[in-house]
């Protein structure tokens, strides 16, 4: 009976010993590949380079450059930069380069594509922003018919980077329009610590009082950003001419679709609520 509790112990132990140091060795694998992947994973912004391409027209709409591209192909075939490289290719896919490029220029396009793994690109920058686009979606269907429009920029390919809007009749837009120097002047701000919020434009004969909100990524930096913008003109000019159109405008802002048995409000609040409190302002 010793002998064998001896033999089994002299077989455990050793096998004991080489699966801890297998898994050892797997961890210290693994750990060292997602480094390293780490590490291939970095680089700066595409707009950083001088041969971003994008550039503005006299109404400072961008306009996709294709001659950029190319150069933007050649040395990023040289000089690794995953974010950047990966940003072009986004660039690219949108903007159809496959039936402008020449044949040789395609060829070297197709070894960047699979150098930095372009298949994975558009689906990754969809999915990132797919809860953006519901926000914008909901938030946007709550205000309907109030002059409110709010919509979703994928700023990875400003020519057309307007990718979810509700509301549009506010500004004529569309999803698939592009943006002006957004990019350019959201980094600014960026750099500055300011937020572009409750600012006012001027257009012709429009007014809006405006807020945008930028998305940033950790990879990739500014990637999108979120625009409210309100019609300054609609309300003081339609919405306030008569004590009727005033009031259709609050009947169709209070307006809901379904009525549930929630409670939203804090303890406090809810006992006040009970006591007949009928709102934020009202204190009894």
């Amino acid at each position: 009976m010793i002998v064998l509790e001896d033999l089994g112990h002299s077989i455990v132990v050793p096998v004991l010993s080489e699966v801890i140091v297998s898994l050892l060795l797997f961890a210290d694998g693994f750990f060292i590949g997602k480094y390293r992947e780490k590490i291939k994973m970095r680089g700066k912004n595409l707009d950083e380079y001088d041969f971003y391409p994008f550039e503005t027209d006299r109404n400072n709409f961008p306009q996709f450059n294709l001659k950029d591209f190319r150069l933007a192909i050649h040395y990023f075939l040289k000089n690794k930069d995953h974010v950047a490289a990966r940003q072009l290719i986004f660039i690219g896919e949108q903007n159809n380069v496959r039936h402008q490029l020449e044949s040789t220029e395609l060829k070297q396009y197709e070894k960047l594509f699979k150098t930095y793994r372009g298949s994975e690109i558009i689906d990754d920058n969809n999915e990132f922003l797919e809860n953006y686009n519901r926000i914008v979606r909901l938030i946007g269907q709550t205000f309907r018919h109030m002059g409110i429009e709010i919509l979703l920029h994928n700023l990875t390919n400003p020519s057309r980077s307007v990718v979810e809007i509700e509301n549009g009749e506010v500004t004529g837009r569309k999803a698939g329009v592009g943006t002006t120097i957004l990019v350019l002047d959201l980094k600014k701000r960026k750099a500055l610590n300011e937020d572009k919020l409750n600012y006012e434009l001027n257009i012709g004969s429009r007014k809006f009082k405006c807020t945008t909100i930028p998305v940033f990524r950790r990879d990739y930096g500014l990637i999108g950003a979120v625009y409210i913008n309100i019609d300054i003109n609609y309300i003081t000019e339609d919405v306030m001419k008569t004590k009727q159109t005033l009031e259709d405008f609050f009947k169709n802002y209070c307006k809901t679709d379904m009525v549930l048995d929630e409670n939203i409000l804090s303890k406090e609040e809810y006992e006040k609520a009970l006591k007949g409190k009928k709102h934020w302002k009202e204190d009894r």
